[in-house]
């Protein structure tokens, strides 16, 4: 019994060993360009990013009250003047739908630490759920809004 147990142990990593990786021949898909991550909208460039908000250091989470989980994404904006790259108050609203068109509730909150102002929100995600996000931005003095749309897919596994 004891020399079946080795046998199939031995045979069962030597199966694993051969595995191995891709073999010289093999195809490997080629990786994909990161999005976009700001978009201009005349005399102003919005700046947009979406991860998990588990990827934060906790200290962060608890200083902006921002729950830490691998099942929450956060989306963070910024409005900057295009000339000179200061941050200005915006009024930032967001539409976020996933593939299959499920509405997500994004409310977002004004962030601001001595001169940088940021908008953040949270929502609910599933693993590789992708969320397509429709920003709205009307930047302080401005009468109109500008939309910005960007998707991200989520791994929560």
């Amino acid at each position: 019994m004891k020399l079946t147990t080795r046998i199939v142990t031995l045979s069962l990593f030597s199966a694993m060993v051969a595995c191995g990786g891709p073999g010289e021949n093999a195809t490997v898909p080629e990786a994909q360009p990161a999005g976009a991550s700001s978009s201009d909208i005349g005399s102003h460039v919005v700046h947009f990013s979406a991860q998990l908000t588990e990827q934060l250091p906790p200290e962060v989470a608890r200083a902006y009250d921002i729950l830490r989980s691998k099942n929450r994404a956060m989306l963070n904006v910024a409005i900057l003047e295009a000339d000179s790259g200061r941050p200005v108050t915006a009024e930032v609203t967001v539409k976020t739908v996933n593939l299959t068109g499920q509405m997500k509730n994004v409310v977002m909150r004004k962030i601001q630490e001595q001169e940088a102002i940021y908008y953040i929100g949270e929502t609910p995600v599933a693993n590789q759920e992708t969320l397509v996000f429709d920003i709205s931005v009307t930047p302080e003095g401005s009468s109109e809004a500008s939309t910005v749309r960007f998707k991200r897919q989520f791994y929560t596994n």
